[in-house]
């Protein structure tokens, strides 16, 4: 696989880039290459992936019983995923 250097990065978009790679749980570089990816579809998500979405919350409502909401399963996955812990902290 090809590598990339950056030089001459701003602090903030370096520090905005670690945020989301941390809020994502991606590395630097994961995070740097999906959102590549993402801008050169357009910010369009790849095929199957409401799909798949949709399975997930449909697997979240039956472990969760009677859970309804008013809420589509994009917004409500969503909101899963921001609300989740960052997990514990690992020390090697």
């Amino acid at each position: 696989m090809a590598s990339l250097t950056l030089k001459n990065l701003p602090d903030d978009l370096l520090g905005a880039l670690r945020e989301a790679a941390e809020r994502d749980r991606r590395s630097l570089t994961q995070e740097i290459i999906h959102l590549l990816q993402n801008a050169l579809r357009g910010g369009k998500r790849p095929a199957g992936r409401t799909a798949a979405i949709a399975a997930q919350v449909a697997v979240w409502r039956k472990l969760a019983g009677k859970w309804k909401s008013d809420l589509d399963e994009a917004t409500e996955a969503e909101r899963i995923m921001e609300r989740r812990t960052k997990g514990r902290e690992v020390d090697l």
